[in-house]
């Protein structure tokens, strides 16, 4: 169920993108990232990577990948093991990629990404993902209008405090190993207790933008309640 239920919130985004007009701490670890094991990597195997920013160094051992800890990190297990490193002790981490043929169109897109414009769509897929999860029926049904609401607010929303921390590329085979592509990710973060202010605020404006049923408003409130644990 939940398989379509993605692709109809797909083309929900799609409208929302086009349509939308300007708008209005808990302890984290740190994390030993050599503890992780890098050739585990779902999408990426490390025998794939040929080449990255600072090049790969040969040693008798074999190649050795040249990446921020970062960047090795997310590859691993994604922006929320990123965010258990003490450079991001107390900050949530969103990792923006692309993916091409051309390096120099990739360059041109890590140096022209822009916090204030291109931030708001990755904010609002981590909110859209978050109100997915945690329903047990379709969220349009158990929300009401707040589910479309929310997510065209949050596409729409401005989000002060976003960092561009940093950006960086490799080159890699693809899975039949016959052609070679680019991969370039850029490096976002925002302070938790200033994006959790900002989506509680965002959520109050879009209360206010809809009327609910009862059963509606009680799912509302447990979800406002839980909302962050595990965002």
């Amino acid at each position: 169920m939940k398989k379509y239920l993605f692709t109809a919130v797909f083309f929900l985004l799609i409208f929302i993108i086009i349509s939308c007009t300007n708008q209005r701490p808990a302890y984290i670890p740190d994390v030993d990232s050599s503890v992780f094991n890098f050739e585990k990597t779902a999408n990426i195997n490390i025998n794939n990577i040929i080449d990255t920013q600072d090049g790969i160094h040969s040693e008798a051992a074999g190649p050795d990948i040249i990446m921020p800890e970062w960047l090795r990190v997310f590859l691993y297990g994604g922006a929320g093991i990123v965010e258990m490193l003490r450079s991001y002790n107390n900050k949530y981490i969103f990792i923006a990629v692309s993916q091409g043929v051309n390096l120099a169109a990739l360059n041109i897109w890590m140096e022209r990404f822009s916090p204030g414009q291109d931030f708001p769509v990755y904010a609002a897929e981590r909110i859209e993902k978050k109100m997915i999860s945690s329903t047990t029926q379709y969220p349009d049904y158990e929300y009401g209008l707040f589910f479309e609401k929310l997510v065209k607010n949050a596409f729409c929303w401005e989000y002060p405090g976003v960092n561009k921390e940093d950006s960086y590329w490799i080159k890699i085979l693809t899975d039949n190993a016959s052609s070679q592509t680019y991969m370039a990710f850029v490096l976002l973060s925002i302070d938790r207790s200033a994006l959790q202010n900002i989506i509680n605020d965002m959520m109050t404006q879009t209360m206010t933008e809809v009327t609910p049923t009862r059963a509606q408003t009680a799912a509302i409130n447990r979800l406002k309640q839980n909302f962050f644990t595990g965002f």
